[in-house]
């Protein structure tokens, strides 16, 4: 079990490089970019705008009409892998929740198709790792 482990850490390391390729300067210099870490930043998206890319299905309590008033910002934490999402409702920061991406992928792995997040929305496993993949992690 310790040799999955580190294969785990080592493929969640890797997918957190921003590109694997070296560069060659004219000057003979190679420009080590493979090495450069990815710099964490936070996605901001309206309940709206990830209800038209089908990621959010439903929100409880919700019309579709008033998902421009929950914003979800999406942002990595120091654990690879790891995500810290916060709703707010109109300015006001709701909830927080921890996304491990390990866990989505088990989901997929599973066949769920849909689960909840804060008790109260319904997101499409698939595109959420969509989404985080193409967002975080270029692919």
């Amino acid at each position: 079990m310790n040799y999955y482990d580190a294969y785990i850490k080592t493929c969640l390391d890797n997918l957190n490089r921003k590109n694997s390729r070296r560069s060659i300067k004219l000057d003979g210099k190679g420009d080590d970019k493979g090495s450069k870490k990815w710099k964490p930043q936070s996605l901001k998206y309206t309940a709206a705008k990830l209800h038209e890319k089908g990621v959010i299905l439903e929100v409880e309590g919700l019309q579709t009409n008033q998902f421009k008033n929950v914003m979800f910002d999406i942002s990595p934490t120091e654990e690879v892998g790891d995500f810290e999402v916060k709703a707010k409702f109109m300015g006001v920061e709701m909830e927080k929740v921890q996304l491990h991406f390990q866990d989505l992928l088990q989901l997929q792995y599973e066949g769920v198709a849909v689960m909840k997040m804060f008790d109260k929305a319904k997101v499409n496993v698939n595109l959420l790792i969509f989404l985080l993949n193409k967002k975080f992690y270029g692919k």
